[in-house]
C-alpha cells in the first residue's frame, strides 16, 4: 500500500511517500524552488517522491493531508464571538482556507491524474500529524509526546501518550496562546523579520545575561496541569490582523507584538542597527523564559504518563538548546526528536496518523537516519565546469577509484586547514545538512569560524557552527552522553576539550552535536575516521552545503555554491576539484596532528 502525506499552503510544504510502512523518501518543496520555506504547494516534491519510488500517481492508494479545517469548529465560533478580531485576520484565514479547498486540482496536476481518478484523501488534524510524525517514526513502544509550535488547525500545544500503533491526546493548548508566538514576537522586536528567525535568537541568547526575564515573563502566565497563558495586551496576532502569505513562495508574518512590549522593554531594534549588550540580555532572558514555560509543559506531562521516554515535535521542538536540557530539567531519561520536527515535519505525521492510528497497521519502521531525499548517480562534475564557462585547467581534479581513498584525501585536506564541500548520496530530510550535503571544515583552528563565515556562508558572526562526531567517542568530548543523529541537541563540550574544538564551541562551552555511526551513514563516518588518524579528533565542524539559499539539491547547485564562494574544494561522490594544488598522496606525514601548528589554507 502507497499512502502520500503533503504540507500544503502552509511553511515549510513538503512530501513523503512510505509503502506498506516503510518510508520511501521525505522531501521538502524549498529544495527545488529554491526558496527557504516555501509556502505554497508541494508539486516537485510530489513528482520526486513518485520517481524515487519507482510509482506513478495511479499507483497510489491514499493521500494523507496534515491539516483538517473541520477540527475544533467550536473552539473558533467561540473566539470569534467573544474577541471579535479584525476583519483583515478573518480575511487572511479565509483566503488561506480557499486555497485549501481547491486542493484537488493541483494534486491531479502534481500526479498526472484527473480529479475523478484521485485517490481518497485524509485529512488529519495539524496537532496528530505532529505527534505521529514524532511518536510513530521513533524507537519507543511507548512514550510521553509533546507538540509546540505556533499554531496549526486552532493548536498551539498537545500533550499526548503514544503506545504502539495508538497515540491518545491529554490536553492541549488553544490559539490565542502560544509558546511558539511567544518567542517569535521577542524574536521581531530583536528586529530579526524574516520568517524562521527564532533560531538566530537562540543562537545570539549564550552571549547575554538574564536581566529582562522578570520582564519577560509578564508576557506569559504559568498554570496547573502544564498549561499556560500569554498576556495578551503584548501581542497582536489574536486581534489587530496580522498579515500572512502561505500561499506561494516565501512565507511572510506580519509584526506579531503590540506597543505594550515596547513600553515594556524600550524600543524595538530596527533590523539595520548594530545589536548591543541590551539585544543579547533580552535574547537571553527570552531562552530562559521559554525553557521554564516549556519545562513546565513537560514536567506534567510526565506527571500524567510516568513514562520515561519523550517524543518532541513542532516549531518549537527545533530549540535544540531546550532539547538538550531536557534530562537535566525533567524526569524523562530518553528523547527523540526526527530531524524534521517544524511543518515539514506534518507531511509524513499525517501519513503514519493513517497507517497506523487510522488502518491500524503495525509499527515496522523506525527513522534512524536523515537521508530520504533525491541522490544523483553516474554524474560527473567535471562536465559541469565546463558549462559554467570555466576551464578545468584553472582546477586541480581527481577521480578517486574508491570511498578508502576519497576519505583519506579529504581528510587530509581538512586537516591542512581547507574549507571542503561534501556532496554525497542522498539529501537529508530536515533542516540540518548531517553528512551528504554538507561544507566541512576542521574545528581545530580557532580563525575557521571566522573565515567560513566571511568567505562562505555570510552569515552573522555570533550563530555558531555544529560538530559531527563519531558516536562512541561522545563521553570523551560532551557532558550528557546522549546518542544524537539529528543535530536537535545542544550539550556541553567538557572542560579539558573546549580548547581543542575552538570552531565549534558556542560562547557557553556548548555544541549542537551530531553522532555519527557506521550503520547510518559509511561513508561520512568513514571520512571522520580518517580525520581523526591524521589528526587524534574524532569530529568535523559540520554546516550545511549552501550560501543564504536552501540547501544544495543537485550537483551542478552544489557546483555552482562552490564557484561564488571561496570555497577550497568540493567532493561529489569520488570526484574532487580543488582551487589550487595540494599534496594528495596519503603517504606523506601529516604536518597538522597538533591542534598549536597552523597549518596553511590554500587560497
Amino acid at each position: 500500500m502507497h499512502i502520500l502525506g503533503i504540507n500544503v499552503y502552509h511553511p515549510d510544504v513538503s512530501a513523503v511517500l512510505i509503502r506498506d510502512g516503510q518510508l520511501i523518501a521525505a522531501l521538502e518543496e524549498e529544495r527545488f524552488r529554491r526558496v527557504k520555506h516555501y509556502a505554497g504547494f508541494p508539486s516537485t516534491a510530489i513528482r520526486r517522491c513518485l520517481e524515487i519510488g519507482g510509482i506513478e500517481g495511479k499507483d497510489l492508494d491514499a493521500i494523507a493531508v496534515s491539516r483538517n479545517p473541520k477540527a475544533n469548529l467550536l473552539r473558533k465560533t467561540a473566539f470569534v464571538l467573544t474577541h471579535r478580531p479584525a476583519r483583515t485576520l478573518l480575511g487572511d484565514r479565509f483566503r488561506n482556507l480557499r486555497k485549501f479547498q481547491d486542493l484537488k486540482t493541483p494534486l491531479a496536476d502534481a500526479l498526472s491524474v484527473t480529479v475523478e481518478k484521485l485517490p481518497k484523501i485524509r485529512h488529519v488534524e495539524h496537532h496528530p500529524a505532529h505527534l505521529a510524525s514524532a511518536f510513530f517514526v521513533s524507537p519507543f513502544e511507548e512514550a510521553a509526546v509533546c507538540a509546540l509550535d505556533g499554531f496549526g488547525d486552532f493548536v498551539s500545544t498537545s500533550m499526548a501518550v503514544g503506545k504502539d500503533r495508538r497515540l491518545k491526546v491529554l490536553e492541549k493548548v488553544c490559539f490565542p496562546h502560544s509558546l511558539g508566538m511567544l518567542y517569535t514576537a521577542v524574536t521581531q522586536y530583536l528586529g530579526f523579520l524574516s520568517y524562521g528567525d527564532e533560531f538566530k535568537v537562540m543562537g545570539l541568547a549564550p552571549y547575554g545575561k538574564p536581566n529582562f526575564v522578570n520582564a519577560l515573563s509578564r508576557l506569559v502566565r504559568l498554570k496547573p496541569g502544564g498549561l499556560f497563558e500569554l498576556d495578551l495586551k503584548y501581542f497582536r496576532h489574536w486581534s489587530d490582523g496580522v498579515a500572512m502569505q502561505w500561499e506561494d513562495g516565501y512565507p511572510s508574518l506580519g509584526k506579531v507584538f503590540s506597543p505594550e512590549l515596547e513600553r515594556l522593554l524600550g524600543p524595538a531594534r530596527h533590523p539595520q542597527e548594530p545589536l548591543t549588550e541590551r539585544h543579547e540580555d533580552i535574547a537571553r532572558s527570552l531562552q530562559a523564559v521559554y525553557e521554564t514555560c516549556a519545562f513546565h509543559v513537560l514536567n506534567a506531562l510526565w506527571e500524567r504518563t510516568k513514562l520515561p521516554n519523550l517524543c518532541l515535535a513542532g516549531g518549537c521542538a527545533m530549540n535544540s538548546v531546550a532539547n538538550g536540557k531536557v534530562r537535566t530539567h525533567t524526569p524523562f531519561r530518553e528523547l527523540y526528536v526526527q530531524p524534521a520536527a517544524s511543518d515539514n515535519g506534518t507531511a509524513l505525521g499525517a501519513a503514519y496518523f493513517l497507517w497506523h492510528q487510522s488502518l491500524g497497521k503495525p509499527r515496522t519502521f523506525v527513522m534512524d537516519h536523515a537521508l530520504w531525499g533525491t541522490s544523483y548517480e553516474n554524474f560527473n562534475i567535471e562536465s559541469l565546469l565546463s558549462r559554467n564557462g570555466h576551464n578545468k585547467g584553472d582546477f586541480q581534479v581527481r577521480r578517486f577509484s574508491n570511498t578508502e581513498e576519497t576519505c583519506r584525501a579529504t581528510a587530509r585536506l581538512l586537516a591542512e586547514g581547507n574549507v571542503i564541500g561534501w556532496f554525497q548520496g542522498r539529501m537529508e530530510w530536515g533542516a540540518r545538512a548531517l553528512g551528504n550535503r554538507s561544507i566541512l571544515a576542521d574545528p581545530r583552528r580557532a580563525d575557521m569560524r571566522e573565515l567560513i563565515n566571511s568567505k562562505i556562508k555570510f552569515r552573522e558572526k555570533f550563530r555558531p557552527f555544529a560538530p559531527s562526531i563519531l558516536e562512541e567517542a561522545i563521553q570523551d568530548y560532551f557532558v550528557g552522553d546522549a546518542v544524537e543523529p539529528f543535530m536537535q541537541q545542544v550539550y556541553p563540550i567538557r572542560d579539558d576539550k573546549r580548547a581543542l574544538l575552538p570552531a565549534i564551541a558556542h560562547v557557553d562551552g556548548t555544541g549542537r552535536l551530531q553522532t555519527v555511526n557506521r550503520n547510518q551513514n559509511p561513508r561520512y563516518y568513514r571520512l571522520i575516521q580518517e580525520f581523526e588518524k591524521l589528526t587524534g579528533v574524532p569530529v568535523l565542524l559540520n554546516t550545511s552545503f549552501n550560501e543564504n539559499e536552501p540547501i544544495v539539491d543537485t550537483p551542478a547547485q552544489a557546483l555552482d555554491c562552490f564557484l561564488r564562494t571561496k570555497m577550497d574544494g568540493i567532493v561529489a561522490d569520488d570526484t574532487l576539484i580543488l582551487r589550487e594544488p595540494a599534496n594528495l598522496d596519503p603517504c606523506v606525514k601529516d604536518s597538522s596532528k597538533s591542534h598549536h601548528i597552523e597549518p596553511v589554507i590554500h587560497r
